[in-house]
């Protein structure tokens, strides 16, 4: 079965086509996370009020609050979740 010149330009086509979604894959991965935060939240970015990423000094910050605010007794912690009246007057 003799190769003709389309059946080698085919497959050098899948193959370069396979080769560029490898490297998309893998830049991606390493520029996803840096990206991620310049994305507004209006069009699908992280919101203001996301949690700080693991790794960092934030974050462990904000572990420890967060174990802190778990330890406190139910009726303590929902008088810190409430916001004062005045807060809520200068919001709107």
């Amino acid at each position: 079965m003799p190769t003709s010149a389309r059946h080698i330009v085919t497959i050098a086509a899948v193959a370069l086509a396979g080769c560029g979604l490898i490297g998309c894959g893998t830049i991606n991965e390493k520029l996803a996370a840096g990206v991620s935060d310049a994305i507004p939240a209006a069009i699908g970015g992280l919101p203001a009020d996301a949690p700080p990423r693991p790794g960092t000094a934030k974050y462990d910050e904000y572990m420890r609050e967060r174990e802190r605010k778990r330890l406190l007794p139910a009726s303590e912690r929902d008088k810190e979740e409430k916001p004062a009246p005045a807060a809520q007057d200068a919001a709107r």
